[in-house]
């Protein structure tokens, strides 16, 4: 979950790695100003990608539509993390639709701003940046997610780059992670598979919470949790694990070790690469067996 503790965490653990020193801290806003380069694609497809504007109930949706450049293919649509549409979401995307997937990554915040919505070197671990992007993310609600994730998936599958015969994906990052589980709820009938990165409040003891509506889905899920997330609330992965067992949904729910909130984006100050690169193994083998 990201908060202040979970950046106190991050910054402790990139002093344990001797990491601090090394990159420019100044302001712990390394941010988007480094983005490592991702492993490039075993026999890449060649893609298409384009900046597109997408109508919803309450306005314009600035997104990032990527997709082979022949044939059609299953779509899916990702939510990024507390900083929003950014390069290295673009660069994520863009590797997903390599691989063989019509891939729209969104604005969750087009009601307040176009994307992006930080600058190259700002973090959430500033405390200068953090009230914006905290206010940024006051504009949602589990409400607005729902409304968004219909219209976001009503328009890929007017898309010829889609294939409606399939199954869509959803996958998302931080506060991305509760949005996939209620757009594989609002659309059960479309979602065939869903995936959270170090996903923050997935099990409350809200009427709301996510876990939820895990009895109103017909979707596989990976559950991927960072180490101090878990240490967090170490009940959650149990609670998890047990809704989707309960229900009869495929779910993989594990604790990523020594990975902390947010290490999957490559321009995170702390990107995990070796396991970064696991959970994306494990996301291409969920979507390969669940969107086909």
């Amino acid at each position: 979950m990201c908060n202040d503790r979970t950046a106190e965490q991050n910054i402790e653990w990139l002093k344990r790695k001797g990491l601090l020193s090394r990159r420019d801290f100044a302001k712990l806003g390394l941010g988007a100003a480094f983005i490592a380069a991702l492993p490039a694609v075993a026999d890449a497809l060649n893609v298409m990608e384009q900046d597109v504007t997408i109508t919803t109930p309450d306005g314009e949706a600035d997104c990032y539509f990527v997709h082979p450049a022949e044939g059609s293919h299953a779509a899916v649509i990702i939510w990024p993390d507390i900083m929003g549409l950014r390069p290295a979401f673009r660069m994520m995307g863009k590797r997903l639709a390599e691989s063989g997937y019509s891939v729209l990554v969104v604005n969750p915040y087009y009601r307040t701003a176009t994307a992006p919505v930080i600058q190259p070197g700002e973090s959430f671990s500033d405390p200068e940046v953090r009230p914006r992007l905290i206010q940024h993310y006051r504009s949602l609600s589990a409400e607005t997610n729902v409304t968004d994730a219909r219209a976001f998936a009503a328009w890929l599958d007017a898309q010829d780059a889609v294939a409606t015969s399939r199954p869509i994906g959803t996958m998302g990052y931080c506060m991305g992670g509760p949005m996939t589980f209620r757009t594989a709820a609002a659309l059960p009938s479309r979602i065939g598979a869903g995936a959270s990165f170090h996903g923050g409040g997935l099990v409350t003891d809200e009427e709301g919470s996510p876990h939820n509506l895990v009895p109103e889905m017909n979707a596989a899920f990976l559950i991927a949790i960072a180490d101090n997330d878990d240490q967090q609330d170490p009940e959650a992965k149990t609670v998890l694990a047990n809704t989707f067992d309960e229900n009869m949904l495929f779910a993989e729910v594990e604790v990523y070790e020594d990975a902390m909130h947010g290490w999957c984006p490559p321009d995170s100050q702390v990107y995990n690469e070796d396991q970064a690169e696991r959970a994306w193994s494990r996301l291409l083998m969920l979507f390969d067996r669940h969107l086909a």
